[in-house]
């Protein structure tokens, strides 16, 4: 008999709810601080004038590091407690913040983006190990993780919008200032309200594979980060992205051998044994892919082919931002009824049905918000799915192993959605590339014409430079990127179909496995 189903009666009580209201300030403010630079960065440019590159890093180190150190952060919860990590890990993400917010160089905050990164990943794995601690009984588990995700969604959501709103009326550093209060609030209430967990993995943490998970993260993440950077604006080489996440790939595979050979290591390889938490692992990756590839895509058309103002596109995206909490807060009670499993295929279904929608009215050339209706009900599905598939992966673990089991997750989101943009960004190129490759503007200069073959991008500058023929080359350059986003809602539903698929297998595996162990043997 595991540990939940021995406390499966014991039922959280409103101290319980209380502290999972604090849980959410943390989770807020990480979300948000990925995303609320959107609009602050041209302020901050005009400040702090800091070149192109450090302009990419400003915005992506933050998002770099918590990647990077997920692991070594869930290793170290579990070592001395996930209430004490979340609590000194906001401390400094909150004096950090204030750093940030004062920085007087384009250096200065890079860095103080930099630690704000490995703070915020000291956050997450003890997050969700704490959830394991504070809602024993499962729907309740379930529905805490789904508030949980929904918070995370919405964070990331208002991030761009409340930035753009303070700006307004305060200077640039009030993006950053605005995570200072919720953590205190964290702060003041925590030590009342969250419990430490009794449980331990005492032993000790080895250093070299802290270095090689560090390292081999940051070089898959920025690789893929980058690649897709580069697919947008379509100006430099891909060689040395490429090479960063072949480098990354084999240093993570180091990682793996060391793991296994060490009596203690940083990562308990023994968590992925589990069929049960391996397909869920795999599931999240592939939904990772494909949703945030075609969400990416979806944004990139609102501006390129809609013609909206970044701040006017960003309301488009709320359709999906809504249906995305409706499936996550609908679960729970789904799963309760029916069961877990079920409920994840049905969500992975209605995801790759939205998708169908999404590449059939882009195709047909239909209006924006046709195309916001599919993309939201691919949210919807993405919703009930990923709570329930987060709650999978960590109530699976061993209890003092909860926060290796949580950066496990995260990190199969964060894989999953760099990949989802670097091949949304690529599938796009190479179709857009396709749609222009025939393309004929008569009045215009063929060079004009070549250039706009490149990108999206230049083809938009180009028509918008020419004094005959631009609308019809606007024109042309609006199908060819449709054409991206057609080809890859397309992939992105056979491969929510795919995941469907692996997860039906899987379970009808182990209901075989089951019932071979229960059969009666043979006594003849």
């Amino acid at each position: 008999m595991t540990d939940d189903s021995l406390h499966s009666s014991v039922r959280a009580t409103a101290r319980e709810w209380a502290g999972l209201v604090l849980l959410a300030l943390p989770m807020m403010a990480l979300a948000t601080d990925l995303t609320v630079l959107f609009f602050a960065l041209p302020t901050i440019s005009a400040d702090l004038e800091p070149s192109a590159t450090q302009s990419l890093w400003i915005t992506h180190v933050y998002g770099f590091l918590i990647a990077g150190f997920l692991v070594t952060a869930g290793r170290v919860a579990d070592r001395v407690g996930p209430r004490r990590v979340l609590l000194l890990g906001s401390a400094a993400f909150a004096g950090l913040s204030v750093v940030a917010a004062f920085s007087t160089s384009a250096e200065m905050l890079i860095a103080a983006r930099a630690a704000l990164g490995i703070a915020g990943a000291s956050l997450m794995p003890s997050l969700f190990a704490l959830l394991r601690t504070m809602f024993q009984e499962e729907t309740q588990r379930r529905t805490a993780i789904a508030i949980m995700f929904s918070t995370f969604t919405i964070g990331g959501a208002v991030g761009p919008l409340l930035g753009g709103v303070l700006l307004e009326s305060f200077p640039w550093g009030s993006v950053f200032l605005i995570n200072v209060p919720p953590i205190v609030l964290l702060l003041l209430g925590g030590l009342k309200l969250l419990p430490e967990r009794t449980e331990r993995n005492r032993s000790r943490i080895d250093m070299l594979s802290v270095a090689l998970s560090v390292a081999g993260m940051l070089a898959i993440i920025f690789g893929f980060q980058e690649l897709a950077a580069l697919q947008e604006t379509g100006d430099g080489v891909a060689w040395p992205y490429l090479l960063s996440i072949g480098l990354g790939a084999g240093v993570m595979t180091l990682f793996v051998l060391r793991q296994r050979r060490l009596a203690e290591p940083l990562f308990d390889l023994a968590l992925l044994r589990s069929r049960g938490v391996a397909v869920a692992l795999g599931v999240l990756l592939m939904m990772g892919v494909s949703v945030t590839g075609m969400f990416y895509l979806f944004t990139q058309h609102l501006q390129w082919v809609g013609g909206l103002s970044p701040l006017h596109g960003a309301f488009w995206t709320l359709p999906y931002i809504g249906l995305n909490i409706v499936g996550a807060m609908l679960a729970p009670r789904a799963a309760q009824r029916f069961s877990a499993g079920a409920v994840t295929l049905f969500g992975l279904l209605i995801a790759a049905g939205g998708a169908c929608g999404l590449a059939l009215t882009t195709g047909l050339g239909s209006s924006v918000a046709a195309m916001a209706v599919g993309i939201a009900v691919v949210g919807m599905g993405q919703g009930a799915a990923g709570a329930l598939i987060v709650d999978l992966i960590i109530s699976s673990a061993p209890e003092e192993k909860t926060g290796s089991a949580a950066s496990a997750q995260e990190i199969g989101g964060e894989l999953g959605s760099a990949l989802g943009i670097a091949a949304g960004g690529v599938v796009a190129l190479l179709a857009y590339q396709v749609g222009m490759a025939d393309v004929d503007v008569p009045g215009a200069p063929r060079s004009v014409v070549e250039t706009a073959r490149h990108s999206v991008h230049e083809g938009v500058s180009a028509a918008q430079h020419l004094t005959v023929g631009g609308g019809q080359l606007l024109e042309q350059v609006r199908d060819a990127f449709s054409l991206g986003q057609v080809v890859y809602a397309g992939l992105g539903a056979a491969v929510l179909m795919t995941s469907a698929i692996l997860l039906l297998v899987s379970r009808r595996a182990r209901r075989g496995s089951v019932t071979e162990a229960a059969a009666p043997s043979d006594s003849r």
